[in-house]
């Protein structure tokens, strides 16, 4: 009895719902939209609305400010959306959006992983092509940084040597110009490589203090945070989790979750506070960042919405959380997959 007494109120304080999402929603929740097909990426317009990527569908979508009605406002027909783990990935808008309109996106056609820009309901214009595609571990996030430079994680696609091979976009975090060219002060001349030895890179945000924080899938034992660093290597597949830096050779992450409790996706960072999306564990880990480290995580909403894909900052300084339950690993309830928004 005393510790079903203690289980049920962990719950009660982390505001989870043990048993899935039936029952009341979360003091500070609010649905802002529901039955979206395998929603992944997700970026905010300077009025805003958001625009969502379907990752099987090929179809962009804007969702009010507000909440709402989720309408297509772009069809990416060259969206191979039957490609294992591949499909509409990652979406960015321009720094300069309100006067350019470009919208940045990452996705999988039948031969390649590629990132391309294009004003909505306009041409495509490619930028980075021939990143290697399968059926598993594609990456697909990316981001703006604060120094205006647009950022993608990529994957090494089941092929561990490519994430060591500097040589490949594949296990990386690259750094382009806004045109998709490699910037004079990339680590590797004329390379948009930015740092190797990745599994899966599946999250990028900045602090404050302008750092880049990344979340990763690892394999059978170890998911991790890491902060990023120029030009260095994080390991894989040498390391999986902690492992042995080899006199400096690898970085080890600032935090590490057994696969069965993250399977970490998007990340954000709210002030002081970073947070990792969960798709196999189910939840949103919140951690405080501390220098060049974070406290140990917390975990919240466990169960509640399923699966989690991307969290994401909203203009007001509220979180948006998009589910992946219908993307064929999860349980889906009535009207996911859903977006909903938590007070940070």
């Amino acid at each position: 009895m005393r510790r079903a007494v203690a289980v049920l109120f962990a719950c009660t304080v982390l505001l989870t719902a043990c048993g899935g999402a039936s029952g009341p929603p979360p003091a500070g929740a609010k649905t802002i939209a529901t039955g979206l097909h395998v929603p992944w990426g997700l970026a905010f317009e300077p009025s805003g609305d958001a625009l969502v990527s379907e990752r099987t569908t090929g179809d962009i979508k804007r969702i009010p400010a507000g909440g709402g009605t989720a309408r297509t406002v772009m069809h990416l027909p060259e969206v191979d959306t039957e490609a294992g783990e591949g499909g509409l990935l990652g979406i960015a808008l321009s720094p300069d959006y309100a006067r350019d309109g470009l919208v940045y996106a990452y996705y999988t056609t039948d031969h390649d992983n590629r990132i391309v820009r294009f004003r909505l309901g306009g041409d495509v214009e490619p930028l980075v092509t021939g990143i290697a595609a399968g059926s598993i571990h594609n990456g697909g996030r990316i981001a703006f940084g604060p120094d205006g430079k647009l950022y993608a994680g990529t994957g090494e696609t089941g092929n561990g040597s490519l994430a060591q091979d500097v040589g490949s976009r594949n296990g990386k975090i690259l750094r382009m110009n806004p045109d998709g060219s490699a910037p004079d002060d990339n680590p590797f001349p004329g390379s948009v490589v930015w740092t190797y030895g990745h599994r899966n890179v599946q999250g990028l945000a900045w602090d404050r203090r302008g750092r880049l924080w990344s979340s990763e899938l690892g394999q059978n034992r170890f998911d991790e945070v890491n902060l990023i660093r120029k030009g260095r290597n994080y390991g894989w597949p040498a390391v999986e989790g902690r492992g042995d830096t080899r006199g400096g050779r690898f970085i080890n992450p600032v935090a590490t979750f057994s696969t069965s409790e993250a399977s970490p996706s998007g990340d954000a960072v709210v002030g002081n506070r970073l947070f990792v999306a969960a798709l196999g564990g189910e939840s949103l880990w919140r951690m405080t960042i501390k220098g060049n480290r974070v406290s140990k995580p917390q975990r919240l909403y466990h169960g509640r919405w399923g699966r989690l894909r991307t969290v994401a900052r909203a203009p007001d300084g509220t979180l948006w959380i998009a589910t992946s339950n219908t993307d064929g690993r999860g349980s889906p309830h009535s009207g996911d997959d859903r977006i909903v928004s938590i007070r940070a």
